[in-house]
């Protein structure tokens, strides 16, 4: 049984598949009568230390179609934000709510309510992963193909990032390429691309039309994400050879579909003509996020 999602190594592959039958169970159901609600009764708090816009809406709305209760948490007006300790937060919260979102900063914080705590923990996005995100993107890759094993995503940008991190393990868990085109400053970390060797597997290139060659996918996301915001100027001079355009585009296959996690800051990652091209599923992929997340939920809580 799975107990948490903090960095998406909890699923296997069977799993996995179970998690994608779930989410497009819950996505067809939506709205109609004798939907699950395992969550009737309970009160789910979410804690957040970021901005959200998507994470935030998805999973209130989600907690409440399955019959919970969302309790949202601004860190900064709670006494972790005063200097409480995750020990001592999770021991409270635990005698409080049936389970945590947490959205923040530090991997450590998530790992943290999991270890002192004794309720479900969901990672809804740290500095290190993003993991309900990369599941999202799965599923919304098999909503169009059938299929995971076997295809290519190229991702473009940062290869450093949380979200280069979570589509490493999800790709190489769902048996898909992953080609990184990212320059050295932003390598992928050697640890997470020496775990996604093998079948599936993880490749870098600093160059992007490389990356791009034979792509079924191809993603790209912010190049200044919260918290580097002193860094952006350096980022953009860097990333700049990276942006997705319709002239990147063409290295990919004829029916390349584009795929960002949103925010986008269009004219710097990736060009209007882009997002608003017949390739762009990006809003598919959004509305994804609340069946994908009402689905970890209801695993957690089976």
């Amino acid at each position: 049984m799975i107990r948490h999602l903090l960095t998406g190594r909890e699923f296997d592959r069977a799993a996995l598949e179970k998690l994608i039958e779930t989410t497009a169970s819950l996505k067809a159901g939506r709205g109609k009568a004798n939907q699950p609600r395992p969550l009737e009764g309970k009160s789910i708090g979410m804690i957040f230390a970021k901005s959200s816009t998507r994470t935030r809406v998805s999973f209130e709305v989600g907690i409440h179609e399955l019959g919970g209760q969302p309790i949202y948490l601004d860190e900064s007006k709670t006494q972790m934000g005063r200097g409480e300790t995750i020990a001592d937060t999770a021991r409270v919260l635990s005698r409080f709510l049936h389970g945590i979102v947490i959205r923040t900063f530090r991997q450590s914080d998530v790992e943290g309510l999991a270890q002192y705590g004794s309720i479900p923990i969901v990672n809804a996005l740290t500095d290190d992963y993003h993991p309900c995100q990369a599941f999202a993107d799965l599923f919304t890759i098999w909503e169009r193909k059938g299929k995971l094993e076997g295809l290519k995503m190229a991702y473009l940008g940062d290869g450093a990032s949380n979200m280069a991190n979570s589509l490493m393990m999800a790709c190489k868990l769902a048996g898909m390429t992953f080609a990184i085109g990212a320059p050295e400053e932003f390598r992928p970390r050697q640890a997470i691309m020496d775990e996604n060797l093998g079948p599936g597997k993880v490749e870098w290139t600093t160059d992007p039309a490389a990356a791009m060659k034979d792509a079924d996918f191809v993603y790209t996301d912010v190049w200044v994400s919260m918290g580097f915001e002193k860094e952006s100027r350096e980022r953009m001079k860097i990333l700049d050879p990276y942006r997705l355009d319709m002239k990147m585009l063409g290295y990919a296959k004829p029916d390349v579909k584009v795929m960002h996690c949103l925010p986008a800051h269009r004219g710097e990652e990736i060009t209007d003509e882009v997002m608003e091209s017949e390739h762009s599923i990006v809003f598919d992929e959004a509305e994804n996020r609340l069946h994908m997340h009402k689905a970890i939920l209801c695993t957690l809580f089976q």
